[in-house]
């Protein structure tokens, strides 16, 4: 058995595309469109590690998506956490847990998917303004 990739179902695709690509860094690697289905594909990849893939499912037809957080969530190591955070927020995404410990950080995505972002290697010292942060909502 080999992991192929996990599907998350999104309402607005490009806003999707804009925190998924454009914030968190990761890369297209495909998409595909069915008249028929009337849905769009889109998987992307972390660059380091392109074999593990998200699908966006994106259904032409409206749909209320419910329980995001029941998902669970997706899990990506970054360089470094202080600077990622600091990047999503100055675009307008909300730390919904701050890194405080210098190593886990979680965000959520426009559908209220759960991301949790991992320090690569070991934690940083703690450091404001991360360090005295407290929780947004729920993560």
């Amino acid at each position: 058995m080999r992991y192929l990739h996990t599907m998350v179902r999104v309402t607005d695709l490009e806003q999707s595309l804009h925190f998924y690509r454009d914030l968190l860094g990761l890369k297209e690697v495909r998409r595909s469109e069915s008249e028929k289905g009337r849905y769009t594909l889109v998987f992307l990849a972390a660059p380091e590690t392109p074999e593990a893939t998200i699908e966006l499912t994106y259904n032409w037809d409206p749909e209320t998506y419910t329980g995001g957080r029941n998902f669970g969530h997706l899990a990506y190591e970054v360089d470094d956490i202080y600077a990622f955070c600091q990047h999503l927020q100055d675009n307008g995404v909300t730390i919904n847990r701050p890194p405080r410990d210098g190593r886990m950080a979680f965000v959520r995505s426009p559908d209220g998917i759960s991301i949790e972002l991992l320090q690569k290697g070991g934690a940083k010292e703690p450091a404001e303004p991360w360090k005295s942060a407290g929780n947004i909502g729920t993560w």
